[in-house]
């Protein structure tokens, strides 16, 4: 029971990942400390796809779906709905090159875009004179 939780938990943590690795730069755009960290995401996930390299979320749910005995139908909602999003099958090496190109291109684009300043509705501040 808790090793299949934690290979559901493993699941959706590696599908926010995915979300946050595509779409990570809006949220940097607005909450400017995410810049480091979603950039980094970004080059991990774009180093996956290329390199065709192990992913660490992948190993753990794999450890913990073997322990939890995941055979035939009996499968979890997570498993799935989630897993044919992030394995889909038939996946190729030159899809994975195209994914690995869409996150770039996500990205420079979001990070290209100019930022709007924010202009308070009632005009500027008013200063205190002495």
């Amino acid at each position: 029971m808790i090793d299949r939780a934690l290979a559901d938990a493993f699941l959706a943590l590696h599908l926010a990942f995915l979300v946050f690795v595509v779409a990570g730069g809006l949220f940097a755009r607005r909450w400017r400390w995410l810049v480091a960290p979603h950039l980094l995401a970004a080059a991990w996930g774009i180093y996956v796809e290329v390199a065709d390299a192990p992913c660490p979320l992948t190993r753990l749910e794999n450890r913990y779906a073997r322990r939890a005995g995941r055979a035939g139908y009996d499968e979890s909602f997570i498993e799935h709905h989630l897993l044919p999003i992030i394995y889909p099958d038939g996946l190729t090496r030159p899809m994975q090159w195209g994914l690995a190109g869409l996150v770039v291109g996500v990205n420079v684009l979001v990070y290209a875009w100019p930022r709007r300043r924010r202009t308070d509705d009632h005009g500027p501040t008013p200063t205190m004179s002495r």
